[in-house]
């Protein structure tokens, strides 16, 4: 665990400060926001606690500019309510009241750093990718993790993390998926002051953030091919160079990647370098969808109703036997991702003794043999029309003018946010940018992107 503190709090710095180091957090202190931002650019941090009276809005926003994610605290006198109620609408996670209270901070790095990644399984199925994954997380061989999306490989990737001689080292995700190209090389590699629009100081990347430990390339399909080739040289090298920079870098990561695509595919239509495919996929984990292993489902229902019973403060109640049948039916086009949604709104909906049929709402429909979730839906919503469930407008359109149409105005709804609409869709980033410059070039008003995105289908 690695604590930032920044700011004087009310002279408490090294009250606070001893207390994280006995619970074993490694300590950095810096006077002011601008410093902090220079550790967090070159060393990194798990968490920041930071004075009240510092600008806390600003900070935040800085941290989103320059995209880094990590928790932050607000600390101030504990007397000072207005102070703390700033703080949380500025976007702090928690307000720490000062002197400090020894419990108070040691719950707080507890809760940071807390194994809430654990697997829960069941089936045989799901042991037998634990076991392979066992096998090889000893190893510092490069293990590709596959599976449908939802079936929970950032999970597993965690796993091997803690199974491998690196476990006391960082484990660092990246998401090639939801960082725009012309940034996930930054993102990667780092880059020096002035590299471009934006680089407003020398910043480090995944690859040095996660050194001597673990970096997982999540959903590395999506990679740009033109880096493909720079991430090759990475690997075989070990050794990277920053944006902008002039003197390569020596590395020392584990890599491991995942996909909810066929990769063999992707390396037939072009889109996936067979090379490093190759040095990605040493051993491939395996993750069976969850329809394929029908006996985690409930186990998995009744982990998710305690978790959600207590952050909620409500009551644990048991599966109905009717639910447990209703919920093994289904077909769980969304995986485990989809169950945990579904048992949270079970237990805000459920009222009697048990959670019965009448609280589960099923979302998806059946997997067809359609491969695309665009055009299924698209379908869909024709097939509703024909049936008789009115949805005006629709009548007389092609698939693809209403697959637009689902496109166009799902993005509305998600006020031009990319990301979460290729989510809500189903589909890749990718995807959805490459129908959204379709549409621009077809003359079709797209929704502008939301604010931090780049508008990639007009360029």
């Amino acid at each position: 665990m690695r604590l930032l503190i920044i700011g004087s709090m009310d002279g408490q710095i090294g009250a606070a400060s001893q207390i994280a180091m006995a619970r074993g957090a490694k300590v950095r202190v810096c006077e002011d926001v601008d410093s902090g931002m220079d550790v967090l650019r070159t060393q990194g941090a798990d968490l920041v606690m930071i004075d009240v009276r510092r600008d806390i809005k600003t900070f935040i926003e800085r941290l989103e500019a320059e995209r880094i994610v990590l928790p932050v605290i607000a600390c101030g006198i504990a007397s000072d309510a207005s102070a703390a109620v700033r703080a949380i609408k500025a976007g702090a996670k928690e307000y720490i009241p000062l002197p400090p209270d020894a419990e108070l901070i040691a719950a707080v790095l507890a809760a940071v750093t807390a194994e809430s990644h654990s697997i829960v399984f069941k089936d045989p199925r799901m042991a037998q990718s634990l076991k392979m994954a066992e096998q090889v997380a000893g190893s510092d061989a490069s293990i590709m993790i596959t599976g449908e999306s939802g079936t929970g490989k950032e999970l597993m990737a965690r796993f091997i993390h803690r199974k491998s001689r690196r476990a006391d080292k960082r484990f660092v995700a990246v998401n090639c998926a939801a960082i725009p190209e012309n940034l996930l090389e930054s993102e990667l590699f780092g880059h020096e002051k002035g590299a471009f629009t934006g680089a407003v100081a020398r910043r480090i990347g995944t690859f040095e953030e996660a050194a001597g430990g673990t970096l997982l390339l999540d959903e590395i399909s999506e990679m740009d091919v033109r880096l493909q080739s720079k991430l090759l040289r990475a690997i075989q090298e070990k050794e990277i160079d920053r944006v902008g920079g002039n003197q390569p870098v020596k590395v020392d990561v584990r890599i491991l990647a995942t996909s909810n695509r066929n990769m063999e595919d992707e390396i037939r239509k072009g889109t996936f370098r067979e090379d490093l495919y190759y040095r990605l996929n040493v051993v491939t984990v395996a993750l069976p969808a969850l329809r394929e292993r029908p006996l985690d489902i409930a186990v998995l229902s009744e982990h998710f109703i305690k978790k959600y019973s207590d952050s909620n403060g409500m009551p644990t109640r048991p599966l109905a036997a009717e639910t447990r049948q209703m919920l093994t039916r289904h077909v769980w086009r969304g995986n485990v991702r989809e169950l945990e949604n579904t048992m949270h709104r079970a237990v805000l909906l459920a009222s009697g003794s048990e959670i019965g049929p009448e609280a589960i709402i099923l979302t998806g429909a059946p997997i067809g043999t359609n491969p695309d979730p665009l055009v299924a839906q698209a379908a869909s919503a024709a097939a509703s029309v024909m049936a008789g469930g009115a949805r005006g407008g629709l009548v007389g359109k092609t698939v693809a003018e209403v697959e637009r149409d689902l496109i166009i105005d799902t993005l509305s709804h998600c006020l031009g946010n990319r990301t979460h609409a290729a989510t809500i869709l189903g589909i890749s980033i990718r995807t959805l940018r490459n129908k959204l410059k379709q549409y621009t070039d077809e003359g079709m008003p797209v929704p502008p992107p939301a604010g931090g995105e780049i508008d990639r289908a007009a360029m």
